[in-house]
């Protein structure tokens, strides 16, 4: 035998290893589908008695509510999107936007919208230039100081809600030992390919983590575009400031509130993100940005994301298969390949987010499956990244540090 192994030319070894490791990729991330399904059918199980329960609360129990909307420059849809949060079928809330200078022309937007709803009490906070590492926190903290209420969302300007936004995320903080409510995203697309296939990524990838993750261990995270949350939570951990060094303060944020006591909640809710035009590079930069917050945040779990990825593992089979001349094999690796993220996204991307898109370009989700496993090969590259015109650096435990800053002067300080 080993004789027989001594007289494979060297080059067949290397085919017939890659072989092993297209068969094992396609193992892994099969046994991540079947992971995947296991958490869709917990967490719709779970979405209806939470809508009930929420249905079922008394308006009388609701507590009044402050809406926290930090902006930043123009975006997409923009005014529809903060509008959303003044439309709610909820009995006492107030919106907060936050902004660096009063010149943003996102304020002007914020403005428009508070005369048109004069009923829905509002006011902006301009913060002045960050003193922070991370520019929203900095204006997180100042839109707080000025809330008397103990009731919170944290939202970002790039989502939209449902009337019923409040109502179904509130109810579950009446529980004291609940610290924080969380809820996923549907992509809303640009008219552009690129952001098409950004959105199928929120609608089934982003969804599919979570759901596998709070089924493997709980929600020990919160997710960005939408949060509620209660002052004693936050007070718990120090003020919003414990996560001011962060780039990704919602996992901070949530992960802190958990580690003292409280429950972190997955809502049933879905909430809208709304995606810009983008380029290639664009959409390539906002990959690697959030994989390299995980990479220094989470390391072994970033790591382990690699085995979840199935195209880039049906391609190599493919190769592999047919450099060894077994293409029936190498066929049959991509075909279960693109196979399996057809049905994630169909599974996830319908049956959970209500992306009517997840159906209709389902065939295109594999791709978007090789393109979050080439942004996160491309993390382990380097520590800096580009964010809101600005660059950072990632450093241990997830970390970040100005390299470059408006109003920054040449020794790293704020001028």
């Amino acid at each position: 035998m080993i004789l027989g192994i001594l007289n494979v030319p060297a080059v067949d070894l290397v085919w017939r290893a890659l072989l092993l490791l297209a068969l094992a990729g396609s193992f892994t991330s099969t046994i991540y589908l079947a992971l995947t399904l296991a958490a869709t059918a917990r967490h719709l199980r779970r979405a209806r008695s939470a809508q009930a329960a929420a249905t079922a609360t008394p308006a009388a129990s609701l507590p009044p509510v402050t809406i926290f909307k930090p902006v930043h420059g123009m975006e997409e849809q923009l005014a529809a999107n903060l509008e959303s949060f003044f439309q709610q079928d909820y009995p006492d809330y107030e919106v907060i936007f936050g902004a660096r200078d009063a010149g943003n022309p996102a304020v002007k937007i914020a403005e428009e919208i508070r005369a048109r709803y004069p009923r829905v009490p509002s006011r902006v906070i301009v913060s002045g230039p960050p003193a922070w590492p991370n520019a929203k926190v900095f204006s997180l903290d100042k839109m707080i100081a000025a809330s008397s209420r103990s009731y919170f969302i944290i939202s970002d300007s790039d989502v939209q809600v449902a009337p019923d936004f409040l109502r179904n995320t509130i109810p579950p903080l009446l529980d004291s030992t609940v610290g924080l409510v969380t809820c996923m995203y549907r992509g809303i697309p640009a008219s552009d390919f690129w952001s098409w296939l950004e959105a199928l990524g929120l609608s089934v990838e982003m969804s599919s983590g979570v759901m596998v993750a709070d089924m493997m261990e709980g929600m020990r995270f919160a997710l960005g575009p939408a949060m509620a949350m209660r002052r004693d939570a936050i007070d718990a951990i120090g003020g919003i400031a414990a996560v001011a060094d962060y780039y990704s303060d919602d996992f901070e944020l949530g992960n802190r509130i958990w580690a003292k006591g409280y429950k972190v909640i997955l809502s049933h809710h879905i909430v809208r993100n709304v995606l810009t035009s983008r380029s290639l590079l664009r959409t390539l930069g906002d990959q690697l940005r959030w994989m390299k917050s995980t990479r220094y945040s989470r390391p072994a779990g970033h790591a382990g994301t690699g085995l979840t990825y199935a195209l880039p593992f049906g391609i190599l089979g493919l190769i592999a298969g047919g450099a060894l001349g077994h293409w029936p094999l190498g066929i049959g690796l991509f075909a279960l390949a693109c196979l399996n993220r057809m049905i994630q996204s169909v599974v996830v991307g319908w049956g959970v987010a209500r992306d009517p898109q997840a159906v209709r370009f389902c065939w295109l989700y594999p791709l978007r499956d090789f393109f979050g496993f080439v942004a996160w090969t491309i993390s382990y590259t380097s520590r800096d990244f580009y964010w809101r015109g600005e660059t950072y650096r990632f450093g241990k435990g997830g970390r970040i540090a100005p390299l470059q800053r408006s109003g920054m002067n040449s020794a790293g300080g704020i001028t």
